[in-house]
Order: C-alpha cells, then sequence, then structure tokens
C-alpha cells in the first residue's frame, strides 16, 4: 500500500483512494488461486501479462469474449450477499469462448460502484476468482472505479472480459454440421444470468418476501433460487472435445432456445428440439405459472433447464454423454438437425 497516496479533496468528493489500495490486499489471497503457468505479472501493474503455451498447435487463434452480470445484482443487493455474482461473470464470457472450441487462458473483472467497501469488494472478486479455478483461467488484471453520484452507495455493477486460445484447425464453426446429426443437452444450474428483469417485475423482488420456502422449489427460497451461480461448461466441453467429433456449441443465454442454438446452424439446416425431452427446472415453471407467461415466451427468454446445447454426429452420441456424465454434467439428448428450405433455424416440437 502507497502510504504516501492520500488525497483529502479526492475523499470529499467521495473517492476513498485508500479504499482502493485496501480492496487489492484484501482480494490477491483470492487472485492467487486462480495463478497459472502463463501468469506473467503480479496484481497492480497498468496491463495484465500472459506468456500461452502454444506448444503442439500450427495455427493458434486468439479468442475473447465479454459480458456482465446484468440485473441478478439486484438479488445480491437485497440479499446482501456478493460472494457468488462473480462466478455469474466469469460464466458469461467463459461459456462463449468454448462455443469455439477454445480454452480460456485468463480473465479480467471491472467493478463500479457508488462507494469502495473494500469487504464488498474483495466478496465480489472472491467470487469471480472461484469462476476462474473453475473455468481453468487466470485473473491477471481488473479495475474498480469508485463513482459516487453516478452509483448509489450500496450498489454496483459487474463485467468481465476472457481470452481463449484455439488451434484454427480445430474452431468449431458449424460448416462440418449435417442433417442427423444430434443435440445434447447440458443442464443448468437455474436461471443463470439472463431473463432477471422479467424475474424482477414477475416476483416484485425489491417488495416482497423472497426468503421464505417455496413449496414449488422444494422448499428453498426463491432468494437462493435465483443466486444460484451460472453453470461453468469449459473443463466437461474441453474433455469432450478431445475424443467426439462437435459439429456446433451454443450457449443458452438472453433469448433462449430461439435466439442461441439458431447461432451455431448453418443454412439449409435446423435444429429440432424434443419438448418433452427438456427437463425444466422448477423454477421455469414457477416463473411461468406466476407470471402467466407463454411457453413460447419461456423458451424465447430463458434457458429453461438447458445451459448448453451440443451438436455431435450420429453415432457418437452414446460415447459423448459418456464423457459428459464421467465429468460430473447430467447430460442428455434434446433432439436432431434436419435438412429445411427457408431460414427457419429451429423448431420445437
Amino acid at each position: 500500500m502507497n502510504k504516501h497516496s492520500k488525497s483529502d479533496s479526492y475523499a470529499k468528493a467521495g473517492v476513498d483512494i485508500t479504499a482502493g489500495y485496501r480492496s487489492v490486499e484484501l482480494m490477491k489471497e483470492h487472485i492467487s488461486r486462480t495463478m497459472t503457468p502463463g501468469v506473467f505479472s503480479d496484481v497492480g501493474g497498468f496491463g495484465g501479462l500472459f506468456k500461452p503455451d502454444l506448444t503442439g498447435m500450427k495455427e493458434p487463434v486468439l479468442v475473447s469474449g465479454t459480458d456482465g452480470v446484468g440485473t441478478k445484482l439486484k438479488l445480491a443487493f437485497i440479499a446482501d450477499k456478493h460472494d457468488t455474482v462473480g462466478i455469474d461473470c466469469v460464466a458469461m464470457c467463459v461459456n462463449d469462448v468454448i462455443c469455439c472450441g477454445a480454452q480460456p487462458l485468463f480473465f479480467l473483472d471491472y467493478i463500479a460502484c457508488g462507494k469502495n467497501v473494500p469487504e464488498r469488494i474483495a466478496q465480489i472478486v472472491k467470487g469471480v476468482c472461484e469462476g476462474c479455478v473453475q473455468s481453468g483461467s487466470a485473473l491477471i488484471g481488473g479495475e474498480t472505479a469508485e463513482m459516487p453520484g453516478f452509483y448509489p452507495e450500496n450498489e454496483y455493477d459487474l463485467a468481465g472480459y476472457a481470452t481463449g486460445i484455439v488451434d484454427r484447425e480445430k474452431i468449431i464453426d458449424n460448416k462440418r454440421m449435417a442433417a442427423g446429426d444430434v443435440i445434447i443437452a447440458l443442464p443448468s444450474s437455474g436461471v443463470h444470468s439472463n431473463g432477471f428483469s422479467l424475474v424482477r417485475k414477475i416476483f416484485d423482488v425489491e417488495n416482497a418476501d423472497l426468503t421464505k420456502p417455496e413449496p414449488d422449489l422444494g422448499g428453498k427460497s426463491l432468494l437462493e433460487t435465483l443466486l444460484t451461480p451460472t453453470k461453468i461448461y469449459v473443463k466437461p466441453v474441453l474433455k469432450l472435445l478431445k475424443s467426439v467429433d462437435v459439429k456446433g456449441i451454443s450457449h443458452i443465454t438472453g433469448g433462449g432456445f430461439y435466439e442461441n442454438i439458431p447461432r451455431s446452424v448453418p443454412e439449409g439446416l435446423r435444429a429440432v428440439i424434443d419438448r418433452k425431452s427438456v427437463k425444466v427446472l422448477p423454477i421455469f415453471d414457477l416463473i411461468a405459472k406466476r407470471g402467466s407467461v407463454p411457453e413460447h415466451d419461456m423458451f424465447n427468454t430463458f434457458n429453461m433447464g438447458v445451459g448448453m446445447s451440443i451438436v455431435v454426429k450420429k453415432g457418437e452420441e452414446d460415447k459423448a454423454l459418456e464423457i459428459l456424465r464421467s465429468e460430473g454434467e447430467d447430460a442428455y439428448v434434446i433432439g436432431r438437425i434436419e435438412a429445411c428450405e427457408g431460414d427457419e433455424r429451429i423448431v420445437i416440437i
């Protein structure tokens, strides 16, 4: 900590420089958990340095992704629980990067707040670090911006950026997808980090008691259920890519099935999803019931219990399921790829 860096004038304007130093000190123990062999710098520099291992790669390609947590943060404010939203932030980025077949290398976060409370910032970063550990990424940098008058004192925003790497010949780009290929679902852990503006409206989260047990949720509270972190799929998918011919991957985020699955399906083909096979989680049934949300809108807003879909060559689905299940994923088949005319990339039947 720089003992000479202190500005009484800046403090009177609402920005405490020393709180920033204190935050960095508190988060260092968490950041140390994420260190990987490629890390080339310590926290606190002007840039994070990383030296990738290019052994065996013919033509390395960098893949980047950036995202935030969105209005799910409102639930964290209500619960005064800040050590899980960082997992969401990492997940939203690395789950996108893995869709190209890329292994995430490193992560950077950005926290903007009304008032820098070092202990709270450290808890946020603790969650980010847990997400990095789950995805095999290193947290090599970040930024905490104290912005009084812009954010309320007890609120903040959280966003992040991930970079991964993949050999060009191994990029998953759907060019080899064909009619007859099989679509596999990887279950979600809940609502993940999308659709919370609708969730907040339906449950009136700013005014309702979210802590009482909900019979429809197995006795869990809405607050606990909705704050469940986004699942990170990096390690199971990387394991799958080593042994199975994967034709396409979709991360089911905002826009649900109808927006995300078509992104990995090329022209002339469409995904056919068997509605009865989708293992919808109880929270989505409760959202639909309480908000009188039509099923189409549910599948066009939420992941509905499927956090990621993977297209594999027909005949390799059993092998794929075996590998994914060995990695702790309760994977199952939800549909197929078929030829089609026009621009319809998905049907749910």
